[in-house]
């Protein structure tokens, strides 16, 4: 009887032990990530409100961002102040607010560099005769377009609206490529 009671006591021990052990380890991991001096990369590790990105440059003709590359344009983000973090090059940096810790990536649509409210003007213009597909280096859309009298006006109507909300002049060949494969 006192050999079982023993045993109880000594498995109570070690569980205790046990469970010490796992709460040591746990604060000590926890203290050792809060203080430790490993800074991470500014642009994974920062949050929102902890940096603030710069307004794209807009180009006037084409109302898209001036670095816009497919589909992507750039813009800087500078750090908050007193904000420790990583650059690219690897060295660490604490910003004042006023320097550049890295670059985001926006979305945008790519221009060919004609310009906006010109393809608007010629489109709602002269749209019937395809005046604004043969400026926007569309060719065979723009012939289209002579020879139906811009789709019967319907047709001018629709690629008034399209041009104006700067949707792409490939929308009707990609259109009739889908169509043509699904029927073989």
């Amino acid at each position: 009887s006192s050999w079982t009671i023993l045993t109880n006591v000594r498995g109570l021990f070690c569980l205790r032990t046990l469970l010490l052990s796992f709460l040591f380890y746990c604060t000590y991991s926890h203290f050792q990530s809060v203080f430790a001096n490993d800074v991470e990369d500014c642009e994974i590790a920062l949050t929102m409100f902890k940096y603030l990105c710069n307004e794209p440059r807009i180009n006037d003709a084409t109302q898209e961002p001036e670095n816009c590359k497919d589909k992507i344009a750039w813009v800087e983000c500078l750090p908050a102040p007193n904000i420790s973090c990583r650059l690219k090059n690897g060295t660490e940096f604490k910003f004042s607010g006023d320097e550049v810790g890295f670059n985001k990536s926006i979305s945008c649509r790519n221009v060919s560099g004609y310009s906006y409210k010109v393809a608007v003007a010629l489109s709602l213009f002269l749209g019937w005769l395809g005046a604004d597909r043969f400026y926007l280096g569309y060719p065979a859309l723009g012939l289209l377009k002579f020879c139906t009298v811009g789709f019967c006006g319907i047709g001018s109507l629709v690629d008034f609206m399209l041009i104006s909300m700067q949707v792409s002049g490939d929308y009707i060949w990609n259109y009739i490529s889908r169509k043509s494969q699904t029927m073989k």
